[in-house]
Formats: structure tokens, C-alpha cells, sequence
């Protein structure tokens, strides 16, 4: 297979192109010029971009990477030479999650499409290898000059040293046991921790099964006494209980009968007491106070006695009538006869009559006050001699004297019916103590609190037991639980019997393997050393190579191998590269051989060795297309190959 042209739009590169010869291709470019880009842009042809990649911590997907700068989408063409057909592979992105899916394979200047190629299987058909094996072989990217171990590459390498056969690897193989190991016991995971969790927790629950039927039987028997004594206690609850309701009837009965009679006799000493009062009311005086009523009394028979009993004289009616007449009469003899002292006289008399007149006056109007208050002061206590105001205060006190007996009466009635209803009410309350039969000191409370831990205590036991039965109907039948314990021995046993036939196998595997790694490792370090001694003019001659491709190396006059720490970088990538180069010579497959490709390799590399690691790629690409790329310029006679970009 050879490269003769790329054309790319991916990464910095826009619709950028380069182009190969047959041999050497030495592309030289500063560093950030896209020279990985390149080399990511083979990669991507021929075995696409892997879409289902995530970003991680430190890495960045090709999908993400190589994203083109200009915005648009990810494509390329690849013209290249295999079977001695020109073939164009063709990659373009349709949808932004899916960068370079869609392949096309045709020969080149036709539409005729290579048959049996697509986008998932170029990139093995054309160079013989999975890209797993192509990126651990044929492809060393920058930095990337050691070679990492993998399954497909190990395949590939036993298959060249032992039978041929590309499709055991002791990686997978011991992984694959190891994996069917842990799958029956990794610590305290596996068929057989969860089997010995199994049979234990059947054992305890067969355990729990006897220690239970056993508690049911001890708790079945302690129910039926109580149950027993709650019947008991039962019976006798209901005789206590009759006997408390009817003497607790009978205190009450008799209780109501007297608080009865003294509210009858209350009632009849509140309506004699109502009557002395209504007497007392209709009497002369009302019901007034009898101190202030007699004061009054006092007061006025004193006012009366100092009033008499006042009579109208009229016999000073008669002067005034007189005077007046003999007035007159001189009037009229003046008139006839108008004498002087006649008319003077008639005045004097004149005078005189009204002078009598209005003492007469004075005096009526004192009799008629005088009559007006004794009236007034008799019709006040409705009587009429002052005699009768002495018999009517007697009568008044004799109604007060029985009102206040009444009253007496009344409060000696109430002061006994309210006993008799404080009786009554305490008589309730002993009787509701009484009947109540929980909290009560009585002989039924007593008795219904015994009855009630009883009953409570048959609960519990019911509980208990049924909880129990619960248990044992959730646990299932222990004929079934032992069988199932007896098939869990067996898989025990038998699983137990697959994990030492896998530990056997394992010691086996590792046995096999060390005699296929006597054979693995002297053929790859004997082409190894052959590279390594090319490259460095013979000064270092032997070339160890360790399963996981770790590499020592060793010069003519050393007795012990050099590991690669006490080498130089430009030493180590040697030893690598040489390391890669025998990789590459015996992981290939036969037949037209696929381009050897180099990013940066030799960037360590002294001007001697530099020029010895050219002429070393000169001799393979007598055999293969190689394109180095490098930021470092070949000072040689040499002309620069004809590699160019456009």
C-alpha cells in the first residue's frame, strides 16, 4: 500500500492537500505547523473518527480536536495505491455528531466502488492490521515512540512466534479467568460469598424456625390461662358490678326522698313568708322599716298634738261687718246732709272694717292650715282620730314580728334543703365514684382492673403469636427451606470446584505463557537489536524485550543491560524506535506492506545519530513507503524528497 495524495479539512487544515512519493517522504515543518494534524488526518481515513469518545481529564477526542477551524465540516480525500489499484477513500460529516461517517471507496477517476470496503473495514483491509495493532506498529505518533502492550498487538506477536494463530492472547485469556474467578469469589463478592450468605441466613432462619415453634408452644399454653382467669374475673366483675349499682340506687333513692321533703317544706315557708309579706304590704303603712316607721310616727303624733284640733271663730266677722255698716251710713248721711266729720268718720270705720277684716282672714287661713295638715297627717295612716295612729303601729308591729318570723322560718327551711343538697350531691358523686369501674377504690373497680390486664395480657399474647405466625408463614416450610439449603450445598460444592479448576488454570496459563515469553521475546529483540544497532553505529548490540514491550538495552563492552532510566532521551527513543521498527517488521502481515508513518520521532536525536536514523528509514523505504514528518531540517547531501503541500 502507498499514500499518494491527501486533501484535508480537519483540525487548522482547510481543504489543504499533500502529496507522496514511493520510498522516503521527509515533510519538514515548524512545530504548530500541523504536522500531528497530518498524521491524525491518516489515522481518520483509513479507520474513521471514533464518535463515541469522551473527554477526560488531560485528553481531548479526535472528534473535538480536529474540529476544522474555519467552521466547516470535517471531510478529506485519501488517493492512494494497494493490490496495484489506485483507490480514492473519500470521508464527510453529515450530521456534527457523527464527524466523518459517511465513506465512499471507488477507483480512482471512476464511480466504480471498491467492492467489500466501507467506512468500518478500510482501514484493516488496506493495511492488514486493526487500528489498534496500525497505532502500536506502523504509526508513532509524537511522544508516542514506545510501544504500549495490548490484546490485538499480542495476538498478532504470538501468532508470528508460536502457531500462527490470531485469535488467543494470554492478556485475554488470563483476564477472562480471572474474570470468571471473580465472578465466583472476589473478596466478599461472587457466586459463592453469596451462596455462604445464603445457606447461613437458611440455617439461621431454620434455627429461628425451631426456636420459634417452641416460644408458640410456651406462649400458647400461658393464653389459655389467662384466658381462664379473664373469664373468671369476668363473672365476678358482673356480680360486683350489680351489687355496687343497687346499693349506690338505694343511698340515692333515699337521698332524692329527703332532698323532696325539705324543698316542699322550703317551698312552704317561702309562700308563708310571701303572704306575711303581702299582709305587710297592704297594711297602713306599707312595709316600711319599723325603727323609721315609729320615729315617724313619734314625729307626727307630737305635730298633731301641738296642732289641737283648730275651729273658724266667726265672732271676729262681726266688728269688721260693724264698721263697715256704720261706714256706710255716714257715707250716706254725708251725701244728704255733707257734713264734714260724717265722711272722716266713715272713713275711720271704712279703715277700721278692713283692718278687722284682715285680721279675720289671717286667722281662718291659719285654722284652715292647721285642718289640712291633721287631715293630711290622718290620711296618711289612714285613720281618723290621732287615737287610731297608736292601734295601727301596733298592728305594725305585730305584722313585722311575723314577717320576720316567716322570714326565719324560710331561712331555717333553705339552710336545711341546702344540706340536704349538698348530701344529695355528694351522694351523686360517691355513687358515679363508685360506679365507675376502672379507676374506682371499690371491690368492682378493683376487680375490672384485674380483668383488664388480663384481657391486655391475652392481646399481647395474641400478638405475639400471631407475629410469630407471621414469621414462620413469611419464612415458608421447612421441608422446602432444608431442600433448598441441600441444592445450595450442592452448587456450593460444585461452583467451589469450578473456582479451584480456574485457579488451577490460571497457574497453567501463567506456566504457558512463560514458555511462549522465552520464545516471544528473543525474535522481537533480535530484529529490535538489529535496528538498534543501524542507528547507532553498532555501539549498542542487544535489545531485551519484556512482555509489556518495557525494553533494555545493552553496548558491546556492558556485561548487564541498561534499563531506560539510565539512558539518554536520545538513546531511549532509539531503543524504542528500533523497539517500534521490529514491531512493525513482524506485526505487519505479509505481502504489500503498509506506510510506515513518524511524527516528530527523531526530534532527540544528535546530528550523527539523526543522519544514521535517516539512512536506517532509507533502507525501509526500499521495502515500504515511509513519511517522516519533522521540525528538525536533514543536513545532508541528500536533495529533500519530493513531499510537498499545497
Amino acid at each position: 500500500m502507498k499514500i499518494n495524495r491527501l486533501t484535508a479539512s480537519f483540525g487548522k487544515l482547510q481543504n489543504d492537500t499533500l502529496r507522496f512519493h514511493e520510498g522516503l517522504n521527509i515533510i519538514y515543518a515548524p512545530n504548530e505547523s500541523g504536522k500531528s494534524t497530518w498524521c491524525a488526518f491518516i489515522r481518520a481515513m483509513l479507520y474513521g473518527v471514533d464518535s463515541a469518545e469522551r473527554s477526560r481529564a488531560g485528553y481531548l477526542p479526535d472528534k473535538l480536536k480536529y474540529v476544522p477551524w474555519s467552521g466547516a465540516p470535517m471531510e478529506g480525500t485519501m488517493e492512494l495505491t494497494a493490490d496495484h489499484c489506485d483507490i480514492t477513500l473519500t470521508r464527510s460529516t453529515h450530521a456534527k455528531n457523527a464527524p466523518m461517517r459517511e465513506f465512499s471507496a471507488t477507483y480512482t477517476g471512476s464511480n466504480v466502488p471498491v467492492e467489500n470496503m466501507n467506512g468500518s473495514n478500510a482501514g484493516e483491509l488496506l493495511t492488514g492490521v486493526t487500528k489498534d495493532v496500525f497505532r502500536r506498529s506502523a504509526f508513532i505518533e509524537q511522544g508516542s515512540v514506545g510501544v504500549k502492550n495490548s490484546p490485538e498487538l499480542e495476538k498478532r506477536i504470538a501468532a508470528i512466534v508460536s502457531s500462527g494463530e490470531e485469535d488467543t492472547s494470554f492478556s485475554e485469556a488470563d483476564e477472562r479467568l480471572r474474570a470468571w474467578q471473580r465472578k465466583r469469589r472476589w473478596n466478599r463478592r461472587g457466586f459463592l460469598p453469596d451462596l455462604e450468605g445464603r445457606m447461613d441466613g437458611a440455617k439461621r432462619l431454620l434455627r429461628e424456625m425451631d426456636g420459634s415453634v417452641a416460644q408458640l408452644e410456651r406462649l400458647d399454653a400461658e393464653l389459655r390461662t389467662n384466658q381462664q382467669e379473664a373469664q373468671r374475673l369476668e363473672q365476678e366483675v358482673i356480680e360486683a358490678r350489680k351489687r355496687q349499682r343497687r346499693d349506690a340506687l338505694s343511698r340515692l333513692s333515699q337521698g332524692r326522698s329527703e332532698l323532696h321533703a325539705s324543698s316542699e317544706a322550703h317551698d312552704q315557708a317561702m309562700e308563708q313568708l310571701s303572704l306575711r309579706r303581702q299582709e305587710l304590704r297592704e297594711s297602713s303603712f306599707g312595709n316600711r322599716s319599723l325603727p323609721e316607721l315609729e320615729r315617724e310616727v313619734r314625729k307626727d303624733l307630737e305635730e298633731l298634738k301641738g296642732l289641737g284640733e283648730p275651729q273658724l271663730n266667726s265672732r271676729r266677722l262681726i266688728p269688721a261687718l260693724i264698721c263697715f255698716a256704720l261706714a256706710v251710713v255716714c257715707a250716706a248721711f254725708y251725701s244728704a246732709y255733707s257734713i264734714l266729720p260724717l265722711i272722716i268718720g266713715a272713713g275711720v270705720l271704712c279703715v277700721a272694717a278692713v283692718l278687722l277684716f284682715i285680721s279675720y282672714n289671717h286667722s281662718r287661713q291659719k285654722v284652715l292650715a292647721a285642718q289640712e295638715r291633721r287631715k293630711q297627717i290622718l290620711k296618711k295612716y289612714r285613720v281618723h282620730t290621732p287615737k287610731e295612729i297608736g292601734g295601727a303601729l301596733e298592728k305594725l308591729r305585730r305584722l313585722h314580728a311575723a314577717v320576720q318570723a316567716a322570714e326565719e322560718q324560710e331561712v331555717q327551711a333553705r339552710n336545711l334543703y341546702e344540706n340536704v343538697s349538698r348530701q344529695q350531691n355528694n351522694l351523686e358523686e360517691n355513687a358515679i365514684a363508685d360506679l365507675d369501674f376502672s379507676t374506682g377504690s371499690s371491690e368492682a373497680a378493683r376487680l375490672s382492673r384485674e380483668l383488664m390486664a388480663r384481657r391486655a395480657k391475652v392481646e399481647q399474647l395474641s400478638s405475639q403469636m400471631a407475629a410469630i405466625r407471621g414469621r414462620l408463614s413469611a419464612i415458608g416450610d421447612p421441608l422446602v427451606l432444608s431442600s433448598s439449603l441441600t441444592c445450595m450445598q450442592e452448587d456450593y460444592e460444585h461452583i467451589q470446584a469450578e473456582y479451584d479448576a480456574i485457579t488451577v488454570a490460571l497457574e497453567a496459563l501463567r506456566d504457558a505463557d512463560r514458555e511462549i515469553q522465552t520464545r516471544f521475546s528473543p525474535e522481537l529483540g533480535k530484529v529490535a537489536a538489529r535496528y538498534m544497532s543501524a542507528v547507532t553505529g553498532g555501539r549498542y548490540e542487544d535489545v531485551l524485550i519484556n512482555r509489556d514491550f518495557s525494553a533494555r538495552t545493552r553496548t558491546k563492552g556492558d556485561v548487564v543491560a541498561r534499563d531506560a532510566e539510565y539512558l539518554s532521551a536520545g538513546t531511549l527513543d532509539l531503543m524504542y524506535l528500533a523497539v517500534r521498527l521490529a514491531v512493525c517488521e513482524l506485526a505487519m502481515p505479509d505481502g504489500e506492506p503498509c506506510p510506515l508513518i513518524l511524527d516528530d520521532a527523531l526530534v532527540n536525536l544528535d546530528d550523527t545519530r539523526f543522519k544514521q536514523a535517516i539512512e536506517l528509514l532509507k533502507q525501509i523505504a526500499r521495502d515500504r513507503q515511509v513519511i517522516l514528518f519533522t521540525c528538525r531540517r536533514q543536513d545532508s547531501p541528500h536533495p529533500q524528497p519530493a513531499a510537498e503541500t499545497a
